[in-house]
């Protein structure tokens, strides 16, 4: 019951990073960004984030947080029971070792995917070129994402 408390716990928190990874385009200061001032640079880079979404540009990369974290944990399961058989293997008794190796593997896995799924995704690479092409257009010089 212990461990289903702790996965509910580590879920809700991967949930809750996820909501705070979301990257932005960084403005250089030029002449039109001093002149309109940061929260009209602002607004702007909502326009063209929205119209990139209206034209179909996707931020996601369909790489989802819940997946990254999934993805890893299923191959530190594998790989720790892959190490755990070999090792049981070698003392005699190669179930006991997979089974193991596979928790603790697992368990190290989650842990992995948890701490990378910290760090915000890249967006989709049409999604960045379209808003930068946008903004571009407004005037502004994108030095990069963040």
């Amino acid at each position: 019951m212990k461990s289903v408390t702790t996965l509910g716990i580590a879920l809700v928190l991967l949930l809750w990073l996820s909501g705070c990874a979301n990257t932005r385009p960084i403005l250089y200061p030029n002449a039109h960004y001093n002149s309109v001032g940061r929260e009209v640079a602002e607004a702007d880079v909502e326009a063209c984030r929205q119209l990139a979404e209206s034209a179909g540009a996707s931020e996601d990369n369909g790489d989802s947080t819940v997946g990254r974290v999934a993805t890893s944990t299923a191959m530190g399961a594998g790989m720790g029971a892959a190490g755990g058989a070999v090792g049981g293997a070698i003392s005699g008794a190669a179930g006991h070792g997979s089974l193991v190796g596979a928790a603790s593997g697992a368990a190290i896995g989650l842990l992995r995917g948890i701490f990378f799924a910290a760090r915000p995704a890249q967006p989709n690479q049409a999604y960045v070129n379209f808003v930068h092409r946008c903004l571009q257009e407004k005037g502004y010089s994108v030095t990069g994402w963040q």
